[in-house]
């Protein structure tokens, strides 16, 4: 749906007019670029960004390599490419707030420079991104946006992310692969200035630097606010991180004001800073080409619009004087000086458009009555537009792809115009998100300039054919064979493998097992016998609605799992499937809600699991464990999956105390296929109701687990031993404890996300995890 009233107006009370002009016009105060690097969205120094620009007037841009495709997702279930679209999403919108250009190295979902899971390596990064990849990607995106600055935001030492680490060193090599003319990359060669590394530690709750940082060179002051709105920096930052919703971003910092970065030169092709990171960068038009007359001139009418704020009739005086003298510039700039001025001049016209804008105080308002259409379609819309300024002319007109149509009504969509794109590889600071967008004209006297303007929602374009199915992955368990229903969308059809029948009736579609064989499955939908795609829809307030086409299938596993008979009750945070996959086994399994969570409710249960992160998202759970531990005494099987320390997991969490280890790089095992030990075979949760074996640690995903315990009760059994390679064994990946008549089981494995891939192991396993106690 379009935006509601609510959700407008939300929006509007962030973007006061005259806070927006003051920090439209913070850039034009000089010429430095400071390009900040990183692996994921959120790996920007946010608070640094917002001191940079708004009080020291740098223009800033941010490099991402991944879309964040395996972090965390503390607000919902989405995965996978559905994250990396909602966390590409909320970057874009947290950039905006600092003003970012935001470029992306990973240009889909099927790019290899994927969040692929957590890893040690920098090395072993590189190998799985492609490290040519992964620099001429790097050096394109320099050449295109020609920072002077660089700067990574880790450090590439042991301890560290190695996707971080893996950024880190491709911007070593980028310094002198970008300057290169004989490397093979899109772009003119362009020599970055500066090469600035962080000159304090990385570790925290989840790194644990092994090497002290190297030594600072300059430092960049955090006292100060924001004349305008009387921030400080840090809570311009966090307004920013708060967009990173998923990562549980956005901090309260009770208006302290941040004591500043250290950074460490690491390269420089200007010579030594004195006192600043800007220090031997050319600050004005003038230093740049020698005291060029017009170079002064230009100068010294984008002074005086500075110095206009917050009088608007004559920041657009002195706005379109700028824009005249900048134009004059371009066309008699010395040929010798080209290099280092035209895109400079490029980017100050763009800074001044938006100036112009905003100073002009006029008002666009779009209107699409709808946001989701197919190819050829029309769509009811409108544009209104609300000059304000007698001191310049402005008009709005709709800007569309090629082959799209406006008229009074609205807009007719090309007959082959491409599916929306989710993984855009640019987006510029308050720029559209998507293929429409109104284009502003301003005009005073002979001087006029245009800049595109998102229109507040955006069109998701469908793909000509698609189809859906519910579930989009299944789970056939042999020894319990149950009829999947399947939910077919209109006029779609899917061939089911050997050994199954469909009946379909008015509603649903059966899949039957008859004679199954076990095996890994894929069943494309088709539409009129044409392959077909299918559309994720999401949508969360800090983003709106997004979509994701992927071509259409029902992946099918077919297994053997083994079940002890139970009635699990199952308790999530909203992180995990954990109950669906149980009932697709064909346990006996009753979601509990928060209504539901009272002592006496475990009564009759004989297993209790609390999923991922559950102990911070269900309020009334912590409460509930004195009563949850008294039924474990009594004979209750418990099985808690794997928490992060600051999920409200305290000594009082398990029946006895079991600590979470952090940071929490050094408690996990990032490699998927690490050798497991099993350090007591013949205990009964690796052998009944299922005998786990080698073939049960095949073909996982992603990693092993995460957020292992590092210290416990002697109540508790470890189990398993599993290690990435040349790091000492861990022990904490799943304990187990007889408590009273009953058991508790912590889990740190990545169960959940390998029962989402279909992996048989972690069905078989979970199986064993909720099997009621069998004591002699």
């Amino acid at each position: 749906m379009p935006l509601t009233d609510a959700a407008r107006i939300a929006a509007q009370t962030t973007q006061p007019a005259a806070m927006m002009l003051w920090r439209a016009l913070q850039p034009l105060r000089g010429l430095a670029r400071f390009m900040n690097s990183g692996a994921h969205p959120d790996d920007e120094i946010s608070t640094m960004l917002a001191a940079l620009t708004y009080r020291d007037g740098l223009s800033l841009s941010y490099v991402c390599s991944t879309r964040g495709e395996g972090g965390q997702n503390d607000i919902g279930r989405e995965a996978g490419a559905d994250l990396g679209t909602l966390r590409t999403a909320e970057m874009h919108a947290a950039a905006d707030i600092l003003g970012l250009s935001m470029y992306w190295l990973s240009d889909s979902p099927d790019d290899p420079i994927v969040d692929f899971g957590f890893s040690k390596s920098g090395i072993e990064t590189l190998g799985k991104w492609g490290h040519a990849h992964t620099l001429r990607r790097l050096v394109e995106v320099i050449r295109k946006d020609r920072p002077d600055i660089l700067c990574p935001t880790f450090l590439d030492i042991p301890g560290q992310h190695g996707h971080h680490r893996a950024m880190t060193q491709a911007a070593h090599e980028a310094m002198t692969a970008a300057a290169d003319p004989d490397f093979s990359a899109e772009g003119a060669p362009w020599q970055v200035a500066k090469l600035y590394l962080p000159a304090w530690s990385g570790a925290g709750d989840a790194y644990d630097d092994d090497l002290p940082p190297p030594p600072a060179t300059v430092h960049i002051p955090g006292a100060g606010r924001e004349p305008v709105s009387g921030w400080t920096w840090a809570e311009i930052g966090q307004h920013s991180r708060v967009f990173h919703a998923t990562q549980g971003m956005g901090r309260w910092t009770d208006g302290k004001e941040p004591q500043g970065w250290s950074l460490h030169l690491a390269q420089s092709h200007v010579g030594a800073d004195r006192s600043a990171i800007t220090d031997n960068l050319p600050q004005s038009y003038a230093e740049l080409l020698d005291g060029h007359p017009r170079a002064q001139t230009l100068d010294g009418a984008l002074a005086a619009c500075i110095a206009a704020f917050p009088d608007t009739a004559q920041i657009l005086h002195h706005g379109f004087d700028a824009l005249g003298h900048l134009r004059a510039l371009r066309d008699t700039c010395p040929e010798e000086a080209r290099d280092q001025t035209l895109h400079r001049l490029d980017r100050t016209e763009a800074q001044l458009a938006r100036v112009l804008w905003l100073a002009s105080g006029a008002r666009l308002t779009a209107r699409l009555d709808r946001l989701h259409a197919r190819p050829g379609e029309h769509i009811a819309a409108g544009l209104t537009l609300q000059p304000a300024s007698e001191a310049c002319e402005v008009t709005a007109e709709w800007h569309l792809p090629e082959g799209w149509l406006a008229d009074a009504n609205g807009i007719t969509l090309a007959k082959d115009a491409q599916p929306f794109d989710p993984y855009p590889m640019i987006h510029h600071a308050h720029a559209p998100q998507g293929p429409v967008a109104a284009t502003i004209t301003l005009r005073k006297d002979e001087t006029s300039v245009q800049l595109l303007h998102p229109i507040g929602a955006q069109v998701l374009v469908l793909p000509n054919t698609e189809a859906g199915v519910e579930p989009q992955t299944a789970f056939l368990n042999i020894a319990a064979p149950q009829p999947i229903a399947l939910r077919l969308s209109d006029g779609a059809t899917l061939t089911p493998p050997d050994g199954r029948t469909l009946e379909t009736s008015a509603n649903e579609t059966v899949l039957l097992p008859e004679t199954p064989k076990e095996g890994l499955y894929t069943l494309p939908l088709k539409v009129a016998g044409q392959p077909a795609q299918t559309v994720t829809r999401i949508n969360h307030p800090h983003t709106g609605a997004l979509i994701r086409s992927a071509p259409a299938a029902l992946r099918l596993r077919v297994a053997d799992v083994a079940l002890a008979p139970a009635r699990i009750a199952y308790i999530g945070g909203g992180n995990d499937r954990v109950d669906h996959w149980l009932r697709a086994m064909g346990a006996d399994v009753t979601t509990l809600s928060d209504t539901d969570m009272s002592p006496s409710i475990l009564v009759g249960f004989d297993t209790l699991v609390i999923g991922i992160f559950a102990m911070r998202f269900r309020p009334g759970l912590p409460a509930l464990m004195p009563a949850v531990h008294d039924w474990v005494v009594k004979g209750g099987t418990l099985l808690t999956l794997y928490h992060r320390p600051w999920d409200n997991w305290t000594e009082a969490t398990a029946p006895r105390p079991l600590e979470i280890g952090k940071p929490s790089l050094r408690y996990r095992v990032t490699d998927e296929n690490a050798a497991v030990t099993h350090l007591v075979p013949d205990h009964p949760l690796l052998n009944a109701p299922n005998r786990i074996g080698p073939q049960d640690w095949e073909g996982w995903v992603k990693e092993r687990g995460l957020y292992f315990a590092k210290n416990w009760d002697d109540a508790y059994q470890p189990l398993l031993e599993m290690a990435d390679e040349g790091e000492t064994p861990h022990q904490g990946a799943l304990l187990s404890a007889r408590i009273g008549e009953g058991q508790h089981h912590h889990c740190a494995l990545i169960l959940h996300l390998q029962m989402e891939a279909l992996v048989p192991g972690a069905f078989r396993l979970m199986a064993n995890l909720t099997a009621p106690p069998e004591w002699p």
